[in-house]
């Protein structure tokens, strides 16, 4: 390292080109990788519901559908309107009322189930069927035809049309999400850092890290949105200690070698590299938890947030160094005198009422694990959405006219099923509480007819060589208990007639999610913990100061999640499993700052109060300008962001990092104070410390 930092030292401007040249490659990358937009296509392949989407697609060439309704059209105009539907691309098929009688037909002439399925009053509803999945980008192109194709006397309803809205909001939102959280850091840092440019180096470096970090994600094909929303902010969050870290350690050095750069920047790379990678693998361990997630979102994000950190570390050891240099003297010029005063009183008046702080902890520690054990979960995916977009709006509208929010659909297999049965299947299925109508060749035929008394386009619509589709309409919606039930009993009355039958859809997707969920949100949080404990008990040495670090931003998190339950808030699926690894992994190293100093006072002989002391003086001006980082650099997005599953992780995150701040600041001296006798007893080096000064003693 010590070669390499040398090297890096006297090849600024190389490496600066070459960063430059890695910009433009990043730039290429970020371009092509595929944006995926459907958190429901995370679900793991092995669930039956996933598996039955996929037949879907290799059977009927149907992997995706929007219920379409028309007001205020007469019979031939909505005739038309179907036909300009078909002709859009990736448009399979359009069932309508013309697919089982002609237009001249009355409509009186169907059974009433299928008029109040199809018409009320002077609407009338078309079922879309798309070629490809809900959230490819054909069928999300094909939505957007079909809003332009049907104006506005008629909307498109269903999960397609969801996903497009999120596409369309999300690719208007996210450059500003940049912007927003770079201004606030560098608000913060201007306030805490001495001179007025080394703010804009550091944003512009950790800026380049990002494009590398999202650059390189066109190796994974793809990454969801949330992942892309997250990573720029995530990373210039919890690496820009990493900056900090350097530039205070070059100040130093320069002092030291008395003017010398070059020679203080190699130490100053060498310094920062030693502690920025050890302390970096407690964020990267929490990241990687995710990892352990079945919902492979959690991997998605996971992957990219643990390769930005990396990119991270590697740029603050190179890029950062080598724009120092560079600016060194510009730095110098615009440097003035700190706007923040001293802090000293401030430690010494926490130091000496950790009382209070303890009490304050108990006090807290009840509350703050109720709540976080209590708070609401939603799963449904278009809550989180603005009630403003079409897609809300024609749900509303399907809701109201059709008194329907639902189509769950049935995979029966041809063989193994005679047409009674199904007739007898269909009738128990009416009767379920919630379901509206059910929709099959049986019960378009009866038990009696022959099936070329339907039209051929019905046919192959709804029967292939292998499988045969029933639609079921429900008037519950997605991820509702209402729901879930309802789907649970369809279930067990389709598998009673055939076991290898599947009841697929949207719905029986969001029941999947809310139960794969629900396992890996204990499952992340438990790696983490256990990764992260094992990751300082290395580092310390030490049985005890894992446990008390773990404990006290556990105890922080346990109170940023315990807020939206006092609050009556419920929080997107999302936020609740990623938030306690993210909050854990960022920082925890707060807490690993203040207690290495307090470490290294201990087992150099201080006593404990000098030793806590100390190491509360030297770290809270670090301690503070991180969490300040962090909170402007995730609170100006949750401000702003219309989408809540993103608006709610970046309230989560940024009041998470303020109240780990003030725990560390405040709480983690007060037990220092309490477990010091526990510490020096199970810390490797304070045991040697401590039998050398028996020995000593004896002598």
């Amino acid at each position: 390292m010590k070669k390499m930092a040398k090297w890096i030292t006297r090849h600024k401007n190389l490496i600066l080109a070459a960063a430059i040249f890695l910009l433009v490659l990043s730039c290429f990358g970020y371009v092509r990788t595929r944006i995926n937009y459907d958190v429901l296509s995370y679900l793991p392949g092995s669930l039956e519901t996933v598996k039955g989407q996929d037949i879907l697609v290799d059977e009927f060439g149907m992997g995706a559908f929007s219920m379409v309704i028309v007001e205020d059209m007469s019979m031939q105009q909505a005739a038309d309107l179907e036909a300009s539907l078909e002709e859009i691309p990736h448009v399979k098929d359009v069932l309508w009322y013309d697919d089982a009688l002609d237009i001249s037909v009355s409509k009186d002439m169907l059974p009433k189930k299928f008029r109040d399925a199809f018409f009320n009053g002077d609407a009338t509803m078309m079922i879309a069927l798309f070629d490809d999945t809900t959230s490819s980008d054909t069928t999300m192109d094909a939505i957007t035809q079909i809003r332009k194709t049907v104006g506005k006397q008629a909307y498109a309803a269903g999960m397609s049309g969801v996903v497009t809205d999120i596409k369309n909001l999300a690719l208007k939102e996210m450059p500003v999400y940049v912007v927003i959280a770079a201004s606030l850091s560098l608000v913060v840092l201007l306030l805490t850092m001495d001179s007025l440019v080394t703010p804009v180096i550091f944003l512009l470096t950790i800026g380049m890290s990002i494009l590398y970090n999202l650059g390189s994600n066109v190796v994974l094909g793809e990454i969801s949105y949330i992942t892309q929303a997250l990573a720029a902010v995530l990373q210039l969050a919890v690496t820009m200690d990493y900056s900090i870290f350097l530039l205070e350690s070059y100040e130093d050095n320069k002092k030291r070698f008395e003017g010398d750069r070059q020679r203080a920047m190699s130490h100053a790379i060498m310094n920062t590299f030693k502690s920025v990678s050890s302390s970096s693998v407690t964020t990267i361990a929490g990241f990687l938890a995710l990892c352990f997630m079945t919902f492979k979102l959690g991997s998605n994000i996971g992957i990219v947030m643990s390769k930005g950190v990396v990119i991270g570390v590697i740029v603050c050891v190179t890029v950062l160094p080598a724009m120092i240099l560079t600016f060194d003297g510009a730095i110098e010029k615009t440097a003035h005198k700190p706007l923040i005063p001293s802090l000293d009183g401030i430690s010494h008046f926490i130091i000496r009422h950790y009382r209070i702080a303890l009490a304050l902890f108990l006090v807290l520690l009840v509350p703050a694990i109720y709540g976080n054990s209590h708070y609401k979960i939603y799963y449904n995916i278009d809550t989180s959405l603005p009630d403003t977009l079409p897609s809300a709006i024609a749900n509303e509208k399907l809701s109201k006219e059709f008194d329907m929010s639902n189509m769950h659909m049935v995979l029966l297999k041809q063989e193994g099923m005679s047409a009674r049965d199904k007739n007898t299947m269909i009738k128990k299925l009416e009767q379920v509480d919630g379901v509206k109508w059910v929709i099959g060749l049986d019960s378009l035929l009866g038990p009696n007819l022959p099936d070329s008394m339907l039209p051929e386009k019905l046919r192959d619509m709804l029967r292939t060589d292998h499988y045969e589709l029933q639609f079921i309409c429900s008037d519950y919606k997605s991820a509702t208990d209402q729901v879930n039930a309802q789907i649970k009993e369809i279930q067990d009355i389709v598998k009673g007639y055939q076991k290898d039958a599947m009841v697929i859809g949207e719905a029986p997707l969001m029941k999947d999610l809310s139960d794969v969920t629900d396992v890996d949100l204990v499952t992340v949080n438990n790696i983490s913990i256990l990764a992260i404990f094992l990751i300082i008990l290395f580092t310390f040495r030490s049985i005890s100061i894992p446990a008390i670090l773990v404990a006290v931003i556990e105890f922080a998190i346990a109170c940023n999640m315990s807020v939206p339950y006092y609050t009556n808030t419920s929080l997107p699926f999302v936020a609740s499993i990623v938030i306690g690894t993210i909050q854990l992994g960022a920082t925890v190293d707060y807490a690993i700052l203040m207690t290495n100093r307090y470490h290294r006072e201990r087992v150099r002989g201080a006593d404990k109060k000098t030793a806590i002391a100390i190491a509360h003086e030297k770290s809270i001006k670090s301690i503070l300008t991180s969490g300040l980082c962090f909170f402007a650099a995730t609170f100006g997005v949750c401000l702003y962001s219309e989408i809540d599953m993103i608006a709610s992780i970046c309230t989560l995150l940024s009041r998470g990092a303020v109240i780990s701040m003030v725990v560390v600041i405040a709480i983690l001296p007060a037990m220092l104070w309490i477990f010091d006798g526990v510490i020096i007893r199970s810390s490797w080096d304070m045991i040697k410390m401590r039998k050398k000064s028996h020995l000593v003693e004896n002598h």
